[in-house]
């Protein structure tokens, strides 16, 4: 008997969706890099995506120095923000509840991308997300970003490790934009950091951004399928290894 034609169609890979809530920063880049050696031996193209909300901390990537955060502030010589170095493209970057973190862990390899397409797709993918809430945004020529009219939206830097991606974006929902200036994000643009609820003059929802961009940046990485999973197994792991050991 003949195959219905549809039988023999091979699907596109799906993106795997993680909703993380609110967890720290290390505890999540641990888990990206266990997830780079899981989703390097698929052969299906699955990417997974990670979104979620870090405490207070300032990064400083392998575009950032030192001399680009504001040491002298009382929060952080009280140490209630602590500043990190991190393995990822880009200047120093503040992090904090209100902006939504998404991590995308994709094999560049299997979908044919390289570093300079998937920057190009991943970035087109929150541009039309948020085109799709009502907030015209845009990325400019030479650097990596997305900005609106009141000022930049999300930062971007990428890490790519054996063909496989990690860290991502950074994108300004309602954050406290008071954090802002205890860096300096781009000493020669002298960047001005904004959110969306300036760009809206109005409320903008964490779940409405969660579900337009997971579908948009789906398309962008030529994905038609997507699953939405609360959490991730490998956190409830890592967290029953370390009880173990405090106990």
């Amino acid at each position: 008997m003949p195959c219905h034609p549809d039988e023999t169609e091979t699907p596109s890979p799906a993106v795997e969706t993680h909703l993380l809530g609110r967890i720290g920063l290390q505890g999540c880049i641990d888990l990206q890099r266990r997830l780079i050696d899981r989703i390097g031996r698929r052969d299906d193209g699955q990417i997974a995506l990670l979104l979620c909300e870090h405490d207070q901390i300032i990064t400083v990537g392998r575009g950032g120095s030192p001399a680009d955060v504001a040491t002298e502030s009382r929060l952080i010589r009280t140490r209630q923000i602590d500043v990190q170095w991190v393995n990822r493209g880009g200047p120093c970057m503040v992090h904090c509840p209100g902006q939504l973190a998404v991590y995308p862990v994709a094999p560049l390899r299997w979908h044919g991308f390289s570093v300079g397409e998937f920057l190009d797709r991943f970035q087109s993918g929150i541009v039309e997300a948020l085109d799709d809430l009502n907030i015209p945004a845009k990325t400019q020529p030479g650097r990596h970003g997305i900005w609106g009219r009141t000022g930049q939206l999300a930062a971007v830097g990428i890490a790519v490790r054996d063909w496989v991606t990690y860290h991502g974006a950074f994108l300004n929902v309602c954050p406290r934009m008071g954090l802002f200036k205890l860096v300096e994000t781009d000493p020669v643009e002298h960047t001005k950091m904004s959110c969306l609820v300036a760009e809206r003059q109005g409320t903008v929802k964490m779940t409405a951004v969660r579900s337009t961009l997971v579908r948009r940046l789906a398309e962008a990485l030529g994905c038609d399928r997507y699953h939405l999973h609360t959490g991730h197994p490998m956190l409830r792991s890592t967290n029953k290894t370390r009880r173990r050991v405090e106990e």
